[in-house]
């Protein structure tokens, strides 16, 4: 059975939680855990919190084993973006993107 979680408009750049995302993908839920825990990276605790989330989903709601369970898929797309300005020279202002992203783990118990 797959359980989906979700995190959405965390103030973390799709493209660098993609980075992160790629490190755990396929691996059980406890050794996504111990990589995310030692792995530089700020977005890192928020896809933690996320795999966290769907385990206890898995578990709680459906009675499925924590000890079986793996991350099946996860993907990071793009959330709303903030649009923010910057005094320029001249009297000018350029644009300022602040990013944000909508953070899927799907974990299983299937192989």
């Amino acid at each position: 059975m797959d359980v989906k979680s979700t995190a959405k408009t965390v103030r973390y750049t799709p493209r660098k939680v993609r980075l992160v995302l790629d490190l755990i993908r396929g691996k059980s839920v406890e050794e996504a855990l111990a990589i995310l825990k030692f792995t530089p990276n700020h977005a890192a605790d928020a896809v933690a919190k996320v795999v966290k989330t769907a385990a206890a989903d898995a578990t709680n709601n459906f009675q499925l084993n924590e000890e079986d369970l793996y991350v099946k898929t996860c993907y990071a797309n793009e959330g709303i973006v903030l649009k923010r300005y910057m005094p320029r020279a001249k009297g000018s202002a350029s644009q300022i993107l602040k990013r944000t992203s909508h953070i899927t783990v799907v974990v299983s118990d299937e192989k």
